[in-house]
């Protein structure tokens, strides 16, 4: 459903109102801020506008970004909210146009659009008469490789710098159900109580004047499971290199048991190669993060893996106060935490989030918080239970 920036620039400050008032965001960084009035346009590998990325400020300041669904085939409009890595538009596209220069002398292109290559990485494409002519991912400024993949042709999922199109692996009747759950979504914020209200100020306790909520609850990882005098403790590591994130978040998660390993030993384990020729981890190979939890630890943990894991499967485990491994399609992070919270307006679904430790883009890293859980699809999970002694 098309939309104007203003009704993006809604929506967006009435999502990040809603989990600030819940209390599942930090008041601290962002009671007071604002949402930009300008977002960034996120393309799909196809073409479509997939989302608009939309810095939030106080003043000059950045504070954090919010990923707002401008397609409806996601079933969501809000995608999620992270920090950690600033988000500038016109300084990102003026580094990217250097590395292209250096990467393709005489490179000629008239347009530079940014490009959910392999969904939530981005890139920027370069096109010369709408045709690309060059990709390049963030931060890295690495080519990104033509396609070789998808799932409708019966090929195996894709690796960790591949490119592929989110929206044509959406099945056409997920898609239609997915629509309907994303106007239905927008139509539920269309209530009388909001007409007036400022969206684009975050204001914990305006909204929380106009908004009352029936279910919280959040949960961080902490240093024990006792949350009441514990602190809350997990550590983001960005990825060595481009195809690490899986080397990265066993690293995560064995920090956080005070198990201290480098990316390089843990890349020997997985099979990842080396910094100067690194890989990712192979489809089919999984259990090798499963085996890995296991030996460094010397059999301490007890590892699972859990194909298309539910939202119980992350609560279940995190409210245990145990970290966990996420791998989505192509990619994969730390999870230490999660949100559940539902408005009183009538009809409104509770929002499920999970907080993500991502460790891309390389040698920096994000932490979402929160990554909507139901417009995210989640291969495989992984759970390490200390074994008592």
């Amino acid at each position: 459903m098309p939309m104007n920036s203003k009704d993006i620039r809604r929506l967006a400050g009435l999502e990040v109102n809603a989990l600030l008032a819940a209390g599942t965001l930090p008041e601290e960084a962002l009671d007071g801020a604002r949402v930009s009035a300008k977002g960034t346009v996120v393309h799909d590998v196809n073409g479509e506008p997939l989302f608009h990325r939309i810095p939030l400020t106080r003043g000059k300041q950045f504070v954090a970004f919010v990923d707002i669904a401008v397609n409806d085939a996601l079933p969501h409009p809000l995608l999620a909210v992270s920090y950690g890595v600033e988000w500038d538009e016109a300084a990102i596209l003026e580094q990217a146009a250097a590395a292209a220069r250096k990467k393709r002398r005489g490179l000629e292109y008239d347009e530079a659009r940014f490009v959910a290559y392999s969904f939530p990485k981005v890139a920027v494409q370069f096109l010369k008469a709408s045709q690309e002519v060059l990709m390049l991912e963030w931060m890295t400024w690495e080519e990104v490789p033509p396609p070789r993949y998808s799932t409708r042709k019966g090929q195996e999922p894709p690796g960790n710098f591949e490119r592929w199109s989110l929206l044509e692996e959406i099945p056409p009747a997920t898609r239609r159900a997915n629509a309907r759950k994303y106007l239905k979504r927008v139509e539920q914020w269309d209530v009388r109580q909001l007409s007036k209200f400022d969206s684009t100020l975050l204001s914990k306790a305006k909204f929380s004047d106009i908004v009352v909520f029936k279910l919280i609850e959040t949960y961080d990882v902490h240093y024990s499971p006792f949350a009441s005098d514990h602190s809350v403790c997990f550590e983001l590591r960005g990825q060595e290199t481009n195809v690490w994130c899986v080397g990265a978040s066993v690293q995560m998660l064995l920090l956080f048991y005070r198990y201290n390993y480098t990316q390089t030993r843990l890349a020997t384990e997985l099979g990842l190669g080396t910094v100067a020729n690194p890989n990712g981890l192979p489809y089919g190979q999984e259990q090798k993060v499963v085996d890995t939890l296991e030996a460094l630890s010397s059999n301490a943990l007890d590892a699972s893996m859990i194909a298309n894991p539910s939202f119980s499967v992350y609560y279940n485990d995190l409210k245990a106060n145990r970290p966990m491994i996420s791998f989505i399609p192509g990619h994969s992070r730390a999870v230490a935490g999660y949100t559940r919270n539902l408005i009183s307006f009538p009809g409104f679904t509770p929002f499920r989030g999970l907080l993500v430790y991502d460790p891309w883009p390389p040698n920096a890293g994000v932490i979402t918080r929160w990554e909507n859980f139901d417009a995210t699809t989640y291969r495989f999970a992984f759970t390490a239970v200390l074994k008592q002694v």
